[in-house]
């Protein structure tokens, strides 16, 4: 019998063999494609669905690629030559909410966004809060380690996890963690899953903090710069003085200029309530600022000041339409910057403190190698988002180069390769350059003790 015909016994129509779907499931939102084609894509239903996928994979030593919704960033989920695809994206019911211990229980497939409506009737809500929310899935958060714009004040998706439920890669299950708010019991292997992209286990569920759902007044500021080093210093400034808005995002001006573009000049002049050609020069930039209700009254002027003291101008708001039209400036930067062209996006944090300098690099980056690199960023976090624009249908050398460069002088500045998006196939040339050759060396004997035929996402993070 052969591996497609154990599938086909053990798990019947889950298996598809159609070259549309396995083409499908060979890139992901990076642009990014896999050579070759996987042999079958594995639509898993139930975690006896994953078990038996796993139990026959390691019997034929055949790769498999743990994929949920596919929305990664980093070419983490993408299904390689000869793979098994096994997605989770069909394993996408809520199990539980237990609104007095504030948690719910998830299977991996379901959308970040849905299990937050589900919690609105609870008066809970989920604070991981990825831009790609509305389409990513839990699983794929908890692999990635997630994070998004609430992540200055409350935590990336590691945070947000108690427990989880993983498939090894010899089908064994084993849970992790714990429904209780403490829990020490032995090695945090809760922790070590999260953030593994799939190269430790299979996540077909999970147990998930829910906080309650904030009430009240919240505070908006959008300001406008003359400079991205201003914006920048702005931004630190207000994370020095302890002030702890919810949201912080910056944008340079390339990005400006393209959300301009897109939204259209009446559109950001409503909403920033000012000519905003008048207000900013070539390299203007905008801050985001958002405080939520229980803050305290005193932190937005506070803000409003440092950002004056920067040259910034701002306009505040508590009218909650007023807010949502200057968090839509933000949110219209991803499909602002793809009207530009193809765009790589890139994902990079530095300690907040060192921002300024980051963005600097960037734009001489920009200049040294002709390439146009737009940049947003977490700016309460440090995790800035340059996104690398460019034509055709592979990405140039010339991006890849001065993507070399610029996670280069991240890690120069004391950041890291990647603050959520993960490594993936297109972050693992440099990871030995961030960890070292002796910690490189101790993960890769990590994930032989999980995954001693190397079976799982083979490829993907390690060289």
């Amino acid at each position: 019998m052969t591996a497609i015909e154990a599938l086909r016994a053990a798990v019947g129509d889950a298996v598809d063999e159609d070259g549309a779907a396995l083409d499908a499931v060979r890139t992901d939102k990076s642009g990014w494609v896999a050579a070759g084609r996987p042999r079958a894509l594995v639509n898993a239903r139930t975690i006896a669905d994953v078990q038996a996928t796993m139990r026959i994979a390691s019997e034929y030593g055949i790769p498999v690629v743990p994929r949920g919704a596919g929305t990664g960033l980093a070419g983490g989920a993408n299904g390689t030559d000869g793979s098994i695809v096994l997605s989770v994206a069909a394993m996408n019911r809520v199990l539980e909410i237990s609104p007095a211990d504030e948690f719910a229980v998830v299977e991996a497939g379901v959308i970040n966004a849905d299990l937050d409506d589900a919690l609105a009737e609870h008066g809970l809500w989920f604070a991981p809060d990825p831009a790609s929310k509305a389409i990513s899935s839990i699983g794929g958060n908890i692999a990635t380690n997630a994070g998004g714009l609430l992540c200055v004040k409350y935590g990336v998706t590691r945070e947000a996890v108690l427990g989880l439920t993983v498939v090894l890669a010899d089908g064994r299950v084993i849970t992790t963690g714990h429904r209780t708010v403490k829990g020490v019991t032995g090695y945090d292997l809760t922790s070590l899953f999260v953030g593994s992209e799939g190269t430790l286990g299979v996540i077909v569920d999970a147990t998930v903090r829910a906080l309650p759902r904030p009430q009240g007044e919240t505070t908006t500021i959008g300001a406008l710069f003359p400079d991205i080093r201003s914006a920048a210093a702005a931004s630190a400034a207000i994370t020095a003085a302890r002030l702890r808005p919810a949201v912080m995002e910056l944008m340079d001006g390339v990005s400006l200029k393209a959300i301009r573009d897109h939204l259209g000049v009446q559109t950001l002049d409503a909403a920033m309530g000012v000519d905003v050609e008048a207000s900013i020069a070539a390299d203007g930039s905008y801050l985001l600022v958002q405080f939520d209700a229980g803050t305290g009254e005193h932190v937005g002027p506070s803000a409003v000041r440092a950002i004056e003291r920067a040259g910034g101008t701002a306009r505040i708001t508590t009218d909650g339409e007023q807010g949502e039209r200057l968090l839509a400036i933000r949110r219209a930067s991803h499909p602002a910057l793809g009207a530009l062209g193809e765009v790589l996006i890139e994902d990079v944090a530095v300690p907040r403190s060192a921002m300024p300098a980051m963005f600097e690099a960037i734009t001489q980056i920009s200049a040294r190698y002709g390439v146009a690199i737009p940049t947003v960023a977490h700016a309460g976090d440090g995790n800035l988002h340059p996104n690398f624009v460019y034509s055709g249908s592979e990405v140039p050398n010339a991006v890849w180069d001065a993507a070399n460069e610029l996670f280069r002088s991240a890690l120069a500045l004391g950041g890291t390769l990647t603050g959520e998006h993960g490594v993936g196939m297109l972050k693992r040339r440099w990871l030995r350059d961030e960890l070292g050759e002796d910690a490189y060396a101790l993960q890769r004997q990590i994930k032989s003790v999980f995954d001693p035929q190397a079976i799982l996402n083979p490829g993907k993070v390690f060289t």
